[in-house]
């Protein structure tokens, strides 16, 4: 398998960890550590895979051996012993969830690391090999996990509490005869709702009708029905990771005033190379907290016809009194007395 070195700086791609940092402590050191890692090599079929430059993501048959380089960084002002290991990770509720500690599942067994820690001087940076191996009797199916690289800090202010950092880089791994199963998304329900705080939000619904886990990013871009004011983009705040045959919902925080009324949405979603774009008018009433997809036509009339309905109940309320009070002849030629009501 030919592999290339990814240039972030190069190709615009921000040098951030795929899994986010984590300390078992809620209590924070004075100098709080800082570590990073960083996936250096990808197949050369997935150079232009987003996800990819990011994570370790693959496709092979049973008995294949892969290999990538990570590397270690520590921004700290202080020399660093960094550990370096593989963790189990599942996805659960639409999150990408990775275990505490090491080993845990089938991919993080076949993992080997060249060095299972490094030390690093302030500043100083290190590549390791990533080596894994798959069993010829591995079955069928897409595995998750993640490498990790992690610190410890001793107690502060005299505690008794040993504080952990680690960061990591996800793993993807698909095992299988045969191409690769594809991936596809489709997505529908777009509204808007409250938001966090002061904003509201546009959400949507995204279904994995392909066959690997899906990592969601994308932006919404707003158009006035004249389509004179433009506003966004606006990316995705809340990135979900989808099993095929499953739903998630992703949500754009729309952080801009705007005026009430409606708005031409659209919604463009990736994972990796997949792309899609969703179109549809939403309602605004310039406010947090109010707003309604016009999908639903009547919605935009709803005030003006209940409106109506009440004068028209009205009205016929009142002649029907007024016919109950009006004497009725009888055929005798005598009037009636009122109907008593």
């Amino acid at each position: 398998m030919l592999l290339a070195s990814v240039a972030l700086l190069a190709t615009g791609v921000p040098a951030a960890p795929a899994v986010a940092g984590q300390t078992t402590s809620a209590r924070r050191a004075p100098d709080r550590a800082g570590i990073g890692l960083q996936l250096i090599d990808i197949p050369v079929a997935r150079v232009k895979d987003p996800r990819a430059l990011a994570y370790i993501v693959d496709h092979v048959r049973p008995g294949t051996t892969i290999k990538r380089r990570v590397e270690v960084r520590n921004t700290t002002g202080r020399r660093q012993h960094v550990e370096l290991y593989a963790g189990a990770a599942k996805i659960d509720g639409n999150v990408f969830a990775a275990a505490d500690g090491r080993g845990g599942n089938d991919l993080s067994g076949w993992v080997r690391l060249e060095s299972n820690s490094v030390d690093l001087p302030p500043g100083g940076r290190k590549r390791v090999r990533v080596t894994v191996a798959v069993p010829e009797t591995a079955p069928a199916g897409e595995r998750y996990g993640a490498i990790w690289a992690q610190i410890s800090s001793p107690p502060s202010d005299g505690g008794n509490v040993l504080q952990i950092h680690r960061v990591g880089v996800r793993m993807y791994l698909d095992i299988g005869l045969g191409g690769e199963p594809p991936s596809d998304f489709r997505v529908d329900g777009m509204a808007v709702g409250p938001g966090d705080g002061t904003w509201p939000a546009v959400t949507a619904w995204v279904e994995n009708t392909g066959g690997r886990a899906l990592d969601m990013a994308g932006n919404l871009h707003l158009s006035s029905t004249s389509g004179t004011v433009r506003a966004g983009p606006f990316p995705v705040t809340n990135g979900v990771t989808i099993l095929p045959g499953q739903r998630g919902q992703v949500s754009v925080l729309v952080n801009q005033p705007l005026s009430a009324g409606r708005w031409k949405a659209r919604l463009e979603l990736t994972s990796g190379t997949v792309k899609r774009t969703a179109e549809a008018e939403l309602t605004l009433n310039g406010s947090a907290r109010a707003a309604e997809p016009t999908d639903r036509r009547w919605l935009v009339f709803g005030p003006g016809i209940g409106l109506a309905l009440v004068l028209l109940v009205g009205l016929l309320g009142w002649r029907r009194r007024r016919r109950r009070r009006v004497p009725v002849e009888a055929p005798t030629g005598r009037h009636s007395a009122p109907t008593p009501h």
